[in-house]
C-alpha cells in the first residue's frame, strides 16, 4: 500500500536538495501563469471597453421603415406580359413616409415580450445646427432620455451637464462634443435647429456628450421625444425608429427576422449591424489565448527538462529506494509529486504576480480626448481566469513530470549498482 506521507517527504527532500533547479522550474511556471493572467486580463479588459463603446450603446434590434423600391411593378400585374422580358427604367421607391405605421401597437406588443428588457421609440431626422454665422448639418434624435440611459448608458458619455436636465428641460438639447467645439458653444448656451421644412427652433444646451466615435460626436444630438415630434410638426404617434434591448443578445437575429416578417418593417439585429467589429473581437481573443497557452507550454517543457535532469542525477537514490523495498510505482509517485508541487507553488505565486501586475496596469493613467470617461487602462479581473491559470499550471506540470516519472519507474537498481 502506498504511504503518501513518506512519498511526499522524499519528494520534498529531492526538491530542497536541488534548490536552484527547483527554483528555476518554479519560476518557469510563475512566469507562464503571471504572464497569462496579466495578458488575458488586459486584453479582455480592452475588448470589454471596445464592446462597451460599440455594443452597449447599440440596440440589439433596430426597427425602422426603409424606403425602397417595390419588388413588384404595375406591369407585373398584367398577364399579357407573363411570358415576356420586362425592363422598367427609373424605378421610384413605393413609400415616401419615414414614420412607422402603427408604431404604438407595435411598441406595446414588444413590451409584453418576456425576452425584451426595454423598448425605446425615437424620432430621427436631418437638421441644421445654427449658432451665429456657423451652420452645420447633423442628425437630431428625439428619445426618452432616462430610458436611453438605462438601456444604452447614454449618461456615461456626458462630459458636461446631466441626463436628468435633458429629461426635465422641455427645450433642452444634448449636443455632441464635436458639434459644440466647431460651433464654439458650451453648457447653457442657445443654438437654433432648422428642419428640412425651414422651420427654426431655439434650444438650450443642457449637456455635451462624447462617445469617442467622431462620426457620432460631430453630427448627432439628443432631445426629448415630444420636443422632436413638435419640431417635426407631428403628433405623439409619429415614430421613425424603435430600438429594442433584449435580456439575451444572442436571440436578436431570430427575433429581428420575426419582427420583419410580422410587421413588414426592416429590423436589423446587432450582430448583422456590427459584423466586422465582431470578427475583430474574435481575432483578438484568439491571439490572446494563443499567446497565453504558448507561454504555459514553454514553461511545461522547461519543467520536463529539469525533471529529466533530476532523474539522471538521482539514479543512485532511485536504486537505493528500490533496493530498500520501494516499488516502481512508488518512485513514479515521488517524481509526479515533485512536478505537482512545482506546478502548485509556481501557479499560486504566478497568480499573485499576475494580480499585482494587472492592478498596476488598472491604476496607470490613460487619458485621451476620444474617451473622456476612461481614466485608466481597462483590466478584467474575472476570477475564472485565475481558476483557469492554477488548473492549467497543475495539469501542465503533471504531464511534464509524468514521462520522466515513467522513466524512473523502469530503472533497474541492479544495473545502477553494478555500474558504480
Amino acid at each position: 500500500m502506498v504511504n503518501y506521507s513518506i512519498i511526499l517527504g522524499i519528494a520534498k527532500i529531492h526538491l530542497f536538495s536541488k534548490f536552484k533547479q527547483t527554483l528555476i522550474a518554479t519560476l518557469g511556471v510563475t512566469f507562464g501563469i503571471g504572464t497569462f493572467i496579466t495578458l488575458v486580463s488586459f486584453m479582455t479588459g480592452l475588448n470589454g471597453l471596445l464592446d462597451g463603446l460599440i455594443l452597449n450603446s447599440t440596440p440589439h434590434i433596430h426597427i425602422f421603415n426603409e424606403i425602397k423600391p417595390s419588388d413588384k411593378q404595375p406591369i407585373d400585374l398584367l398577364k399579357a406580359f407573363d411570358n415576356s422580358m420586362k425592363v422598367v427604367h427609373s424605378i421610384q421607391p413605393k413609400q415616401n413616409q419615414l414614420s412607422i405605421h402603427n408604431a404604438i401597437p407595435i411598441l406595446n406588443h414588444l413590451r409584453k415580450n418576456p425576452k425584451v428588457k426595454g423598448v425605446i421609440p425615437k424620432v430621427t431626422t436631418q437638421v441644421f445646427f445654427v449658432a451665429g454665422s456657423i451652420k452645420l448639418n447633423g442628425v437630431m434624435n428625439g428619445t426618452y432620455p432616462l430610458e436611453e440611459d438605462r438601456l444604452f448608458s447614454l449618461g456615461d458619455y456626458i462630459i458636461e451637464g446631466s441626463i436628468q436636465k435633458l429629461a426635465n428641460v422641455p427645450n433642452g438639447i444634448l449636443l455632441g462634443a464635436g458639434i459644440a467645439k466647431k460651433m464654439s458653444v458650451g453648457l447653457n448656451d442657445r443654438i437654433q435647429i432648422i428642419t428640412s421644412q425651414g422651420d427654426i427652433f431655439p434650444l438650450r444646451i443642457v449637456g455635451i456628450y462624447q462617445s469617442g466615435l467622431a462620426e457620432i460626436d460631430d453630427t448627432h444630438c439628443f432631445t426629448n421625444l415630444k420636443k422632436a415630434q413638435g419640431i417635426m410638426g407631428e403628433t405623439d404617434s409619429y415614430i421613425t425608429d424603435i430600438n429594442v434591448k433584449l435580456y439575451d443578445m444572442n436571440l436578436a437575429r431570430g427575433m429581428a427576422k420575426e419582427i420583419s416578417k410580422n410587421f413588414d418593417l426592416t429590423a436589423i439585429d446587432i450582430k448583422t449591424a456590427n459584423a466586422q467589429f465582431e470578427t475583430g473581437t474574435s481575432i483578438r481573443n484568439i491571439i490572446t489565448y494563443a499567446v497565453s497557452i504558448t507561454l504555459l507550454l514553454v514553461a511545461g517543457f522547461g519543467i520536463y527538462n529539469i525533471l529529466n535532469m533530476f532523474i539522471y542525477e538521482k539514479m543512485n537514490d532511485i536504486a537505493i529506494l528500490k533496493a530498500t523495498g520501494f516499488s516502481g510505482a512508488d518512485v513514479q509517485y515521488i517524481f509526479i509529486t515533485q512536478a505537482i508541487i512545482i506546478g502548485f507553488v509556481g501557479g499560486i505565486v504566478g497568480l499573485v504576480i499576475g494580480y499585482i501586475l494587472s492592478s498596476m496596469i488598472a491604476h496607470t493613467p490613460f487619458e485621451t480626448q476620444a474617451l473622456p470617461t476612461i481614466k485608466t487602462y481597462p483590466v478584467n479581473f474575472d476570477p475564472a481566469y485565475y481558476i483557469i491559470g492554477i488548473t492549467f499550471a497543475i495539469i501542465s506540470t503533471f504531464l511534464a513530470g509524468y514521462l520522466p516519472a515513467q522513466k524512473a519507474r523502469k530503472i533497474d537498481p541492479v544495473q545502477i549498482i553494478r555500474s558504480q
